[in-house]
């Protein structure tokens, strides 16, 4: 009777091998892409605390709440069903607890339609702070 032995001492380093090159070639397409500036400029989100409701006249009624980036906004609009945008408060006026209604002449009523608040801050960034449909 003829023994014979299989040899598997060989299959763990090969399997050790592929998954330490396929671990290098993940840290290299990382690193290149902040080397050549690939992931692209990042900013953080401003934080502004607002809130809109309705009141009895069907009107929307947005007030400043607060936020770390209060002090930075520099000015706050808002656009009914993507229309366009009507400035709500200018500088002077963010402050916490002012309050202003968006009822133009020409539109009655927010119910039923949708109410984007945009933040613009002193360093030229811009964004949503509301996006409400009523």
């Amino acid at each position: 009777m003829a023994f014979t032995k299989k040899n598997e001492e060989a299959v763990s380093p090969v399997i050790g091998v592929i998954l330490m090159v396929a671990v290098t070639v993940i840290l290299a397409a990382i690193i290149a892409a902040f080397v050549f500036n690939m992931a692209g400029s990042m900013q953080s989100a401003k934080t502004v605390g607002m809130t809109l409701t309705a009141n009895a006249s069907n009107c929307g009624v947005a007030t400043i709440t607060g936020g770390p980036d209060l002090a930075t906004l520099s000015q706050v609009n808002y656009s009914i069903n993507g229309a366009t945008e009507v400035v709500m408060f200018d500088t002077p006026s963010i402050r916490v607890g002012n309050y202003t209604t968006t009822c133009p002449t020409t539109i009655t009523s927010v119910i039923g339609k949708r109410v984007m608040i945009i933040g613009y801050y002193t360093d030229g960034a811009k964004n949503i702070i509301i996006d409400k449909q009523f």
